[in-house]
């Protein structure tokens, strides 16, 4: 299981979420710190009717067979603001994450790392909660500006905002849309790139958030068929 090592209330108004963010921001660290991986984790978020449904699948690594899904539910209590995801789907992620019964090394987030205007996005938020290698791949640009990459597979541009570099445009099947790579915590952006590329199965989603994604989903579809 993962659990927080650092807590704060999520019950903020947003000009008080975002000088948290601010504060946390300078937390994050941009080096590598695994000395193996094994495990890692794919996070997901549904919300269907203003219930919020997580869902986290542990893979090994580098064959990518599925050895763990967990999920959890609560209710939203937070309005949808962009830049603030995470005060809306951190608190049932982390929900989720303490039910595992195996310790992933590394988690990866459909959300942004630190590819965010105030460079904590979900995957850096959770990552300094947690004290734990996190990364984010998402389906989008939040913030920054980014030249085309090439068309084949690991094909990649920086991300930028002004002169900081703070994630990567990568191309993760030939010719298809690119995703956006960035540092959450623990890790160098580099090492988050070989390892998103290390997680194709030939989609454009790495397999973890691929599956975690697919999870959350069948979720939300059982309950519907339910009602």
């Amino acid at each position: 299981m993962l659990a927080s090592v650092l807590n704060h209330p999520w019950d903020l108004g947003p000009q008080q979420a975002i000088a948290l963010q601010r504060e946390l921001a300078s937390r994050v660290i941009s080096a590598d710190t695994l000395t193996s991986l094994r495990w890692v984790a794919g996070v997901d978020v549904g919300i269907v009717r203003e219930v919020a449904r997580a869902a986290v699948v542990v893979l090994t690594y580098p064959e990518l067979t599925v050895i763990e899904c967990v999920a959890a539910e609560r209710p939203v209590t937070f309005p949808y603001i962009p830049g603030l995801l995470s005060f809306r789907e951190a608190p049932v992620i982390l929900d989720a994450l303490a039910r595992l019964s195996v310790r992933p090394d590394l988690l990866m987030f459909d959300g942004q790392g630190i590819a965010h205007p105030r460079r904590l996005g979900i995957a850096a938020h959770l990552g300094v909660l947690l004290d734990h290698p996190t990364i984010g791949c998402a389906k989008s640009r939040l913030s920054g500006v980014y030249d085309e990459p090439g068309p084949e597979r690991g094909d990649h541009a920086w991300l930028r905002d002004h002169d900081e570099i703070i994630g990567a445009v990568l191309r993760t099947r030939a010719r298809v849309k690119p995703m956006f790579v960035s540092v959450g915590h623990k890790m160098r952006l580099e090492s988050a790139l070989e390892i998103v590329l290390g997680c194709g199965c030939g989609y454009r989603l790495p397999e973890p958030t691929r599956q975690a994604h697919h999870f959350a989903s069948s979720l939300g579809q059982e309950d519907r068929n339910k009602e």
